[in-house]
C-alpha cells in the first residue's frame, strides 16, 4: 500500500459512499456507515474531524 494522505472525516465518508456504503446514523462527532451484503452488513464508524489519522484510516480500509 502507498503513502495515505491526510483525509477528513468528511472525504472519507464519500470515499465509502461511492463503494457503496450508506450513512445510517450520527452520534456526536462519528458518522456510522454500513454496507449491506447477502452475508452480513459492514459497519464502520467514521469519525467527523477535519484530519482522521492514520491508524484510525488504516483500520477504516481494513
Amino acid at each position: 500500500m502507498g503513502k495515505l494522505r491526510v483525509l477528513s472525516g468528511g472525504e472519507v465518508c464519500k470515499i465509502l459512499a461511492a463503494h457503496g456504503f450508506v450513512e445510517m446514523r450520527q452520534r456526536g462527532s462519528h458518522l456510522i456507515m454500513q454496507l449491506k451484503t447477502e452475508e452480513t452488513t459492514i459497519t464502520v464508524p467514521v469519525p467527523n474531524y477535519a484530519e482522521v489519522k492514520i491508524g484510525t484510516l488504516q483500520s477504516i480500509i481494513r
